[in-house]
Order: C-alpha cells, then sequence, then structure tokens
C-alpha cells in the first residue's frame, strides 16, 4: 500500500501562523502535525512508500522537512509540486490527488490522509479493516451539530457498514455520521478518479470523489475508534498544542 498525503492548502483562517509555513508543519507538541501521521502510519508495516502533494509556494518546506526526516527514516518519501501558487488557483484536493497519481507512477492500494489533521489513535486499525473489506474504505464518526454536518461528508450504510450514499456539505443532512479525511483506495477504484472528475464530481473537498465512488463501486465505513482535532484557526490550534498528548495505540 502507498499512503499520499494532501498537503496543498494554504490555510488562510491560520493566518499570519501559516502565511509563509504550511500547517502541517506546524509543532503540536514535540513533532510536526504531519511527523506524528507518518510514525503512525509507519509503525503498522502496511506502508511501503509516502508522497506528499505540496502547492508550488510551499513545496521547498516540505523538500526541507523531507531531507531531515530521511537521516532518521528508512521510508521512501516523495514530495511532489501541484505548482499552484494561490488559494485562488489552487487545483482542489481530487484533483491534486490525480496530478500526484500521474506523477508517482503508483499502481497499489492507496491511503489517502488530510495532512493537517491530528489524531489520538493509530490509524492501524482502519487499515486492516480496508485489508479484510478488499474494497475502498473512510472512516465515520457521530456528530450531533446539524451546522457542522452541512460542512462535511455525511455517510448512510447498512448494517455491514456499506455506504448506501455519501453526500458532501449536503444542506439537508440524511444522517449524524461524518466523513473525516482519510481514505483508502484500492487498486481498480484508484484507477477512477480521472472517470470521477470526467463525471462531474466535485474536486474541491477530498470526500467529493467518495461520494461519487460509492454510487459505482462498494465502499465501506468504519466508525472512528477516537479522536480527531480540528485545526481550523489560532485558538484551535493553542488548544489542540495545550491538550494533545499523543496517538493511543486502540
Amino acid at each position: 500500500m502507498k499512503c499520499l498525503v494532501l498537503a496543498a492548502g494554504y490555510a488562510t483562517r491560520l493566518y499570519p501562523l501559516t502565511e509563509n509555513f504550511p500547517k502541517p508543519l506546524l509543532k503540536v507538541g514535540e513533532k510536526s502535525i504531519l511527523d506524528w501521521l507518518l510514525d503512525d502510519i509507519s509503525s503498522t508495516g502496511l506502508v511501503d512508500a509516502y508522497g506528499v502533494i505540496s502547492n508550488h509556494k510551499f513545496a521547498a518546506c516540505f523538500e526541507e522537512w523531507a531531507k531531515n526526516r530521511a537521516n532518521n527514516s528508512s521510508s521512501d518519501l516523495k514530495i511532489v509540486d501541484d505548482l499552484t501558487e494561490t488559494n485562488e488557483t489552487r487545483l482542489g484536493a481530487v484533483k491534486d490527488i490525480e496530478f500526484a497519481l500521474e506523477k508517482l507512477g503508483w499502481d497499489d492500494d492507496l491511503l489517502v490522509v488530510a495532512g493537517d489533521n491530528v489524531l489520538d489513535f493509530s490509524l492501524g486499525r482502519f487499515l486492516k479493516y480496508a485489508i479484510e473489506k478488499k474494497t475502498s474504505c473512510v472512516m465515520r464518526y457521530y456528530e450531533k451539530d446539524a451546522a457542522r454536518l452541512k460542512k462535511c461528508g455525511v455517510v448512510q450504510t447498512d448494517p455491514d457498514g456499506l455506504i448506501l450514499l455519501m453526500e458532501e456539505k449536503p444542506s439537508e443532512p440524511r444522517s449524524n455520521w461524518c466523513v473525516p479525511p482519510f481514505y483508502v483506495y484500492s487498486r481498480s477504484d484508484s484507477k477512477k478518479i480521472k472517470e470521477g472528475i470526467d463525471s462531474g464530481c466535485g474536486t474541491d473537498a477530498p470526500g467529493s470523489f467518495i461520494s461519487w465512488l460509492c454510487k459505482v463501486s462498494p465502499v465501506h465505513a468504519m466508525e472512528m475508534p477516537g479522536k480527531r482535532f480540528d485545526i481550523g484557526n489560532l485558538e484551535s490550534y493553542e488548544k489542540v498544542k495545550s491538550e494533545y498528548k499523543g496517538i493511543l495505540t486502540v
């Protein structure tokens, strides 16, 4: 399995902190957000190559980070520059995935993660869930706040976790199950991204491809086994720094 980290956003809500520095490389405790994620994924032994897709503005920051990380890790890690330079000209997450896969030439099952998320649990269980299901998979968590539901991908599933419907940012949510930006695409489904884009799926939010995919291919949703810390602004970043205790093995 390969892992692609989405890190091409501009994090404008965190300005001035992220005006000239990428959000995934901000420190939480003793590590950057991105190091927390990759150290956990690496510990599972289920991923053999990593890619980080950045915008052009921050590509050099990620290249420098990757060099330092290479001194402490033997994992295959590549940085992909999507060549955009402003928030207004960004490709969007789905087109970034398409761009990165073309550049990297990968043909394998694919873990896609947003590089600006902090978790208090290991992704190992999610990867094993996907291997057992032998389908593309997402996670889901219960969200009672209707306003938040309207800003997320929302799924309906059968008792076995098979997605019956997923809607990205629905005006009228049909369930309370939100999908965080962590996905496993099966090898065959990862080849359908261009088809999804050509068919009119959204390209800005990463969940838009899954919304389309679950209509043409089986996709399962595992209940998230812990908490995801959302860093949306300076206040929430300070809160996470003060509260975060690390990743727990669950």
